[in-house]
């Protein structure tokens, strides 16, 4: 299933299913159970979702928006593929370096990307992101991908001169509007082998970072067991599980967004997820 929250025309939230080129509006005939997607993976109720009838429209009627608005946190892997690790001359870590980002800094699909005014070093980082459907502390590794409902491509979208100003990455990770998700989430029974899915991402139609999922050096079991170490994962939680190298800041000369730029996050067997880049007002 590819599973999808969004704005009808009139304004009103929804959540649904995509349905080859359309959107079945599931949040029509679950309001009264589910208040949104989050509500719907806590509850266990995919196949509830899947069974109920709502109105079929097209996506370019609706806002997209992230597949998880409102998650209660977003876990975000620093450092965490080899050529990424290389290109920083830093050595393959022991342990995740793990930092947050808030809901308000993450988009949908096909939604702006907001450059600040505080900034020109605006930078892109194509990723992948875990989405936790199962509840749990201290997972076990073996058992980390029964906690998994589904993976979508994530931007961590990076304001790098505030990223830097300290030994904290919040600040450069956290502008609103800077990162986005999308452009839905694919349920783990599409993929057969996420390692073996391909990363891709272009800047104006020029790639810009490609590798396969299995180049992270940290695993995702691995992940999910240190996260779950530290705090309960719930339904709903996204972990962006890192990007690999090509960034920006690390080209020759850096190549940052600016207004005009259309950034493409792709992975195989997820989706393609698509922002433009605007000027904040």
């Amino acid at each position: 299933m590819r599973l999808v929250s969004f704005r009808r025309s009139d304004g009103t939230a929804s959540f649904g299913l995509i349905e080859g080129d359309r959107i079945k509006d599931c949040g029509a005939a679950l309001a009264g159970r589910y208040a949104d997607l989050r509500a719907v993976l806590a509850a266990d109720a995919l196949p509830e979702l899947a069974a109920a009838k709502g109105p079929v429209l097209a996506m370019d009627a609706v806002e997209m928006l992230s597949p998880v608005p409102n998650p209660d946190k977003i876990l975000c892997i620093g450092l965490n593929y080899l050529s990424h690790i290389k290109e920083t001359g830093r050595e393959k870590p022991k342990y995740p370096s793990i930092f947050t980002r808030y809901p308000s800094s993450v988009l949908g699909h096909e939604a702006r990307l907001i450059r600040p005014r505080a900034s020109e070093k605006f930078d892109y980082e194509g990723e992948l992101a875990v989405i936790i459907g199962k509840p749990g502390r201290h997972i076990p590794e073996a058992e980390a991908w029964d906690h998994i409902a589904g993976y979508a491509c994530f931007n961590d979208g990076s304001i790098r001169d505030y990223q830097v100003h300290t030994s904290q990455f919040w600040p450069g990770k956290s502008f609103d509007d800077t990162g986005s998700m999308g452009p839905w989430i694919v349920t783990p029974d599409e993929i057969a082998d996420i390692g073996a899915a391909r990363l891709e991402t272009r800047v104006n139609g020029q790639k810009v970072q490609d590798t396969l999922i299995n180049d992270l050096a940290i695993t995702i079991p691995e992940i999910i067991a240190y996260c779950s170490t530290v705090t309960r994962l719930l339904p709903g939680d996204i972990i962006a599980t890192g990007t690999p190298g090509g960034v920006g800041r690390f080209r020759e000369p850096p190549l940052y967004l600016k207004a005009g730029d259309v950034c493409e996050v792709e992975i195989a067997g997820v989706g393609l997820l698509r922002n433009g880049v605007i000027d904040e007002a």
